[in-house]
């Protein structure tokens, strides 16, 4: 049985009024749980706090390791209880760890700080998607799921550019204690907004024999479903192999930049220009939605060819062939979310989606390990430009294959899968 009501008809002005409601909380949602001041800096603060080099990336490791630990359990449970509440209790743990951070310094609490966050990340990954998807078919505007999706992204790197903007003025007003409360009042009013999401769906169906039954029966259903269906196992798989290694990469474009020979003052702004190109890359989802298998195709090999030789380039100039191949990667990874979303037919959606992001999580880790070998044996230039192969190879493995990536027909969440 679905979860989700039956869709109303898409057309009246209340429908319209309830789509723009639900694409104002998104964006602000988005844009205040991005807007954390610390992200610049949190890595100045471990150092300046006395923690070694590997004391910071077994932070990092541990970050990871959350994320794949509680993602497709957190995902079954959005299946089983309200994704709204998931999604306003999620920036509250993040609140917490901050505070933890600039009260108490250490290891131990920058650990702890990892943990919960991670645990927010791993809440809201798969809740968020699931809910703004069935909302949004609900109200017969599910064709409208990449536009919005993909602007609620170019929302979510304006906060994160805000945040570049504002942290070093901040920090030098009140040091870190005043970034920190900054970052936990970003969080607070994330969760604020987040209670804002309407949701139409009833979680008490999934629960009625008991919240570890639902949430059991909801994980097995969503799996099961990627296992009967090839066109959701597809889906699943386009996901990591389009959005981890330029995610992945994006820790490292400071090294690459910097290798430009800019001066250090400089690289804040070459930054800016690579995160502009992935916000122009959300704002293009709507019209990259009419893209077929050959384009979706054309466009990972276009910024894959990009990436590498800008970064191979190792001049300003080339900075701006990266922010390219980020706009180009931005959007695929909307148009691959957004696919995966019109494959699933159950009432696991929140669990699918969350698979997808473990597969992302580890292909992730992966990445970072061969950057590591990569970067120590040569340039960072070189490793960006080895690390656009995988990129070649998801664009032949794409024209290559059967089904079309072009919009399909959406469905809504009862529907019965497509073979």
């Amino acid at each position: 049985m679905s979860l989700s009501p039956a869709r109303v008809p898409s057309t009246g002005t209340g429908t319209g009024l309830a789509v723009r409601r639900l694409a104002a909380t998104l964006y602000g949602y988005m844009f205040l749980d991005n807007l954390v001041l610390l992200y610049p800096v949190y890595a100045l603060l471990f150092h300046d706090t006395g923690l070694t080099v590997w004391q910071i990336s077994s932070l990092f490791g541990l970050w990871s390791l959350t994320g794949v630990v509680l993602e497709i359990p957190s995902g079954a449970w959005a299946d089983a209880v309200s994704r709204r509440v998931l999604l306003w209790f999620g920036p509250l743990l993040t609140a917490a760890g901050f505070t933890l951070w600039v009260l108490a310094p250490s290891y131990w609490a920058f650990a702890l700080g990892f943990v919960l966050w991670g645990a927010k990340e791993a809440l809201g990954s798969g809740a968020l998607e699931a809910l703004v998807y069935e909302e949004l078919d609900r109200l017969g505007a599910a064709d409208g799921y990449a536009r919005t999706m993909g602007r609620a992204h170019a929302a979510g790197l304006v906060g994160v550019m805000a945040a570049m903007g504002l942290a070093g003025p901040v920090l030098d007003f009140g040091g870190y204690p005043a970034v920190g409360f900054a970052s936990v009042l970003a969080c607070l009013l994330t969760a604020v907004t987040a209670a804002g999401f309407p949701e139409h769906r009833d979680p008490t169906a999934a629960t009625a024999d008991g919240p570890g039954d639902g949430w059991a029966r909801t994980l097995r259903a969503g799996l099961a479903e990627a296992r009967d269906d090839r066109s959701v196992r597809g889906a699943l798989l386009l996901v990591p192999a389009v959005t981890a290694v330029w995610g992945a990469l994006d820790e490292y474009t400071p090294l690459l930049v910097r290798d430009t020979g800019v001066a250090e003052s400089a690289v804040p702004y070459w930054l800016l220009l690579i995160w502009a190109g992935a916000t122009v890359g959300g704002l293009l989802a709507g019209a990259g939605r009419r893209l077929g298998r050959g384009g979706f195709a054309g466009l990972l090999a276009g910024s894959a060819l990009a990436l590498a030789a800008g970064a191979a380039a190792r001049t300003p100039a080339g900075i701006g062939l990266v922010a390219l191949a980020f706009c180009g990667f931005q959007l695929a990874t909307v148009l691959a979310d957004a696919r995966l979303q019109d494959r699933i037919g159950g009432t696991g959606r929140a669990t699918l989606t969350s698979v997808a992001g473990v597969g992302t999580d580890l292909t992730t880790i992966a990445v970072y390990g061969a950057y590591a070998v990569a970067g120590t044996a040569t340039t960072h230039g070189t490793a960006f430009a080895l690390l656009a192969v995988p990129y070649l190879l998801a664009a032949l493995l794409t024209a290559a294959g059967k089904r079309t990536l072009a919009r399909p027909e959406a469905r809504s969440s009862g529907s019965k899968a497509r073979p």
